[in-house]
């Protein structure tokens, strides 16, 4: 299989048709990855080539943007995450106020047969997609049959209970519930930022502090409080401690988000870190003296160290995905 390929081009190779699905695949989760694992399997049987179809900005910020959600991955992170798929093909398309109007069968007939050669289309039980979401699975399969193309449902993917989806994994990251959510995800919820120089009081304190500035502003960034995490630099993944959210103890102080690596030492000033969440700690809270909070510092470190030792055994094994 090849890697993955990124077109933002109307159209594909037509040496061969293809097995595709389309969405936002906001947050690559669970759900999403059993339908692409399924498209990418019929490819093979089948000698087509396997395709997603995926959109940028999410729809819902053309159409009706009050409503627009907070993204669980952004068009970068998605690649990454989509790199791993094994897929031939992900097409990425500007969603504009024109192609909002098109009717289902208009989208399915000009870009996904016309352009994409799609000969099987694969898609979630809950999907929808077209002018007012009108393109359901009963409608597509009913397109497909008149165009000469099969359409197959992919059932729900279930995590504790609960079918997994990205609007539930967005109320369990509002909730700080990240480890609820990485379930779902089947990887730890991340954010990114460029390493800033702060104030310097971290490192005053015993506990220097790497602080970041977040890029992108329609990032669901969890609730303000302290987390364990890891820390991913260009050098390797370390264990952490994350401040999110204000400095109620510094009279003053704007809200910062400072990541405290373990046991690391090195200058990492204008890297961009990958923060991946692993447990909430508590929240932030303000304390009567400097030494009052080194001491509660010291405890959210081993917390955090304790946390980090317990997932690391949960992952070998073979508890969480």
């Amino acid at each position: 299989m090849n890697p993955v390929q990124w077109t933002h081009p109307p159209g594909l190779p037509s040496d061969r048709g293809a097995v595709a699905t389309v969405g936002t695949f906001d947050g690559v989760h669970l759900g999403h990855w059993a339908v692409l694992q399924e498209i990418r399997a019929r490819a093979e049987a089948t000698g087509r080539r396997s395709v997603l179809v995926t959109f940028d900005p999410h729809p819902l910020r053309i159409v009706r943007p009050e409503h627009a959600p907070l993204l669980l991955t952004t068009p970068v992170e998605k690649k990454e995450i989509l790199a791993e798929s094994g897929l031939d093909w992900a097409v990425f398309i500007s969603f504009t106020e024109a192609l909002s109007r098109y009717e289902p069968r208009r989208f399915v007939e000009e870009i996904l047969v016309g352009r994409l050669g799609v000969e099987e289309l694969v898609i979630g039980y809950d999907h929808g997609f077209g002018r007012d979401r009108q393109g359901d699975p009963s409608t597509l399969q009913a397109i497909g049959r008149e165009l000469g193309f099969s359409v197959d449902i992919v059932p729900p993917v279930s995590a504790e209970g609960e079918a997994v989806s990205s609007s539930r994994i967005r109320t369990l990251l509002l909730q700080g519930d990240v480890r609820g959510a990485r379930v779902g995800l089947g990887r730890p919820y991340s954010i990114r930022g460029v390493v800033v120089r702060g104030e310097g009081r971290g490192r005053g304190l015993g506990f220097p502090t790497a602080n970041l500035r977040l890029a992108e502003r329609d990032k669901l960034v969890p609730p303000q409080g302290i987390y364990a995490v890891r820390g991913v630099l260009r050098s390797g993944t370390w264990p952490g401690a994350l401040h999110l959210g204000p400095r109620p103890t510094f009279k003053g102080s704007p809200p910062s988000v400072e990541l405290h690596l373990l046991d690391f030492d090195g200058d990492i000033y204008g890297e961009e870190v990958r923060v991946d969440f692993v447990e909430y700690l508590r929240g932030v809270e303000p304390f009567d003296s400097v030494e009052a909070l080194v001491r509660q510092i010291s405890q959210d470190v081993e917390a955090a160290r304790r946390a980090l030792e317990v997932d690391l055994g949960e992952i070998t094994g073979g508890g969480l995905p």
